[in-house]
């Protein structure tokens, strides 16, 4: 279900699915998906509203995607023997997601 929630890093409200709901302390946080700009937050319970119907016509900015039988890879480096070569990765690191995301742009 979507909803919506306000973002203290952009300051608005914006559109999100939620994904996981914990106990901290003395209020409940939510991590949630925001559709608008493909990132999760995580945002206090008491900053989730209902979305209005007018406000779900509005089609998302982002989507959720995939790219298909594209696999991390990261440069390992052997300072023993001066040399580098580009391995298998378990995921993606940060520098590849930064490299990906300006190729986009």
């Amino acid at each position: 279900q979507i909803c919506v929630v306000f973002s203290e890093e952009l300051k608005c409200w914006c559109r999100a699915i939620i994904k996981s709901i914990m106990y901290c302390t003395d209020h409940y946080q939510t991590e949630c998906f925001l559709v608008d700009y493909a990132k999760y937050i995580f945002v206090k319970s008491k900053d989730i509203r209902v979305a209005l119907e007018a406000f779900m016509q509005i089609p998302y900015r982002a989507k959720k995607c995939r790219l298909y039988r594209t696999k991390p890879v990261t440069l390992r480096i052997d300072f023993c023997e001066d040399t580098a070569k580009i391995v298998p990765a378990k995921r993606w690191d940060s520098a590849a997601t930064r490299y990906f995301q300006n190729l986009l742009k």
